[in-house]
């Protein structure tokens, strides 16, 4: 069974759909998505709406905890700043519905695939807010994951994409599907096979898609205020 694993979609519903297209093409039976769907991007209705109309299970991200808990506080009383000024965009654009269903998702999600049980985190099992790197060393990931053991861990948040085994535990950051990090400004996610109890592999799929019709959508939009180059070059700053 081959399942895609996207995280970091942070609005961009083009490279959404360019994503969900390429998963198909490569024989993927589900999609399942590791947080930070909706800001940070122009496109936050439409990716939900979309994640919510097919279903997808998904996790949240620590931005769309933030864009929660900014549109549960009253209108006075919510946070302000630079901080917060692309999750407040993504609340005004966001429907009730957007919001109940983004509310609604859990902080990780424990799938079982042909056997095969995999944990689904957004950063890593400490908190959505901390990183796995493709250095991680054995103690470092041993101070992560505690005793728990999962044949598979996927995560995302850094934006940088990997794949490899650590201590026996297939670990895979999806990367980014709509705002990678990485030197690479395509999109990108992780297929991963499961064919068995103890058989799993991961493999870090790159897409191209539209990039200059997304940063045309962010000014017309008037979105976050985003350098074109970062989507361009596909780096953080």
């Amino acid at each position: 069974m081959k399942v895609a694993f996207f995280s970091d979609i942070h609005a961009n519903f083009p490279a959404l759909c360019a994503a969900l297209e390429t998963a198909s093409g490569l024989g993927a039976e589900a999609v399942v998505c590791a947080g930070d769907l909706a800001s940070g991007g122009p496109h936050p209705t439409e990716v939900v709406r979309l994640l919510m109309g097919q279903r997808v299970p998904a996790i949240r991200g620590n931005i769309d905890r933030r864009i929660v808990k900014l549109a549960a506080a009253p209108k006075k009383k919510r946070p302000k700043g630079k901080k917060w000024a692309e999750a407040a965009w993504s609340v005004s654009r966001l429907g009730a519905g957007e919001l109940r269903w983004l509310s609604a998702l859990p902080s990780e999600l424990r799938l079982t695939f042909a056997g095969v049980e995999a944990r689904v985190v957004h950063g890593s099992p400490l908190s959505d807010t901390d990183c796995i790197y493709p250095s991680l060393t054995p103690a470092a990931f041993a101070a992560k994951l505690g005793e728990d053991r999962p044949a598979v861990l996927v995560c995302g948040h850094s934006h940088i994409p990997f794949a490899r085994t650590v201590e026996g535990v297939l670990v895979v950051n999806c990367g980014s599907v709509g705002r990678p990090y990485d030197g690479d400004p395509r999109g990108s996610f992780a297929l991963c096979t499961f064919a068995g109890p103890a058989a799993a592999s991961a493999r870090i799929v790159r897409f191209e898609y539209p990039v200059e019709a997304v940063i045309k959508d962010l000014s017309d939009r008037g979105g976050p205020k985003l350098a074109p180059r970062l989507y361009r070059q596909g780096v953080k700053a």
